[in-house]
């Protein structure tokens, strides 16, 4: 894996989350994963829109609602995700 594929969670705490249409979803608050394996399970929103509220997603014990880490198709700018992948 080249370096340049490679990111830290703290490069990605933070960012918006947005759809591949742009819709706006919140931010990255926190990445949950596997700790055996080491896979990447959610990702933890905070700051979440009214669109995305509406959605019926899991959510943490502390309500925060987690998005599928497999939805994840672009880190760049912005955390881009399939929605199709969440509903």
């Amino acid at each position: 894996m080249a370096d340049e594929d490679k990111k830290f969670a703290k490069q990605i705490i933070g960012k918006t989350v947005v759809s591949k249409t742009g819709k706006k979803f919140g931010e990255v608050g926190d990445i949950i994963f596997e700790t055996r394996s080491g896979e990447l399970i959610h990702l933890v929103l905070v700051n979440p829109t009214s669109y995305i509220e509406k959605l019926e997603l899991e959510r943490d014990k502390e309500g925060k609602l987690l998005i599928p880490f497999s939805s994840v198709i672009a880190v760049g700018d912005f955390l881009v995700i399939s929605e199709e992948d969440i509903i």
